[in-house]
């Protein structure tokens, strides 16, 4: 059996990742490569997430980001970092399924917003809390290391503004 200092030799380990690939030792970097390594072996359960509510997993982004409330075309697909003819077949296929609805928006009735059906909130908050619970990796650690994570973390994005978070979020 493969010890993982073996798989990390050959460059699939987390001390070769990001910053280990580069060489760079400063904490930063490594604590970033770290995160990255702990979300990218955690996105199975992403993808195994989608298919068991019979969604691709941009349908399921999708739901949560309707979850702040009503949202134009265009703003989802600035969301999800696609063309507007991309968004259309998302849409298409979660308003095939009940999970949403086009309305026209107030004032100018050529603008379609998109909004959360009663299936579409009730699916959407079960996605939110299964992605809320941490990976096991994160899970395995001590309450107080889980604690020491969070602290360090919530530091670390005091400084975002919430300007910053909206434009890298796309709300509102």
């Amino acid at each position: 059996m493969a010890k993982p200092e073996d798989s990390e030799k050959r460059g699939a380990g987390p001390a070769s990742w990001l910053a280990g690939e580069l060489g760079r030792t400063d904490p930063g970097s490594q604590a970033w490569s770290l995160m990255h390594w702990v979300m990218g072996t955690d996105k199975h359960r992403m993808f195994a997430m989608a298919q068991e509510f019979d969604l691709a997993p941009q349908q399921m982004i999708a739901l949560r980001m309707l979850g702040a409330g009503p949202r134009k075309m265009s703003e989802l697909a600035q969301a999800l970092f696609c063309d507007n003819s991309n968004v259309t077949g998302i849409v298409d296929r979660l308003e095939e399924r009940g999970l949403v609805r086009r309305e026209a928006a107030e004032g100018d009735r050529r603008v379609k917003l998109l909004v959360l059906t009663k299936e579409g909130e009730r699916i959407r908050i079960e996605i939110t809390k299964r992605m809320a619970e941490p990976p096991p990796p994160i899970a395995s650690l001590s309450e107080k290391d889980q604690r020491a994570l969070r602290d360090i973390l919530k530091r670390a994005v005091e400084g975002i503004t919430d300007a910053a978070a909206a434009k890298a979020l796309r709300v509102g």
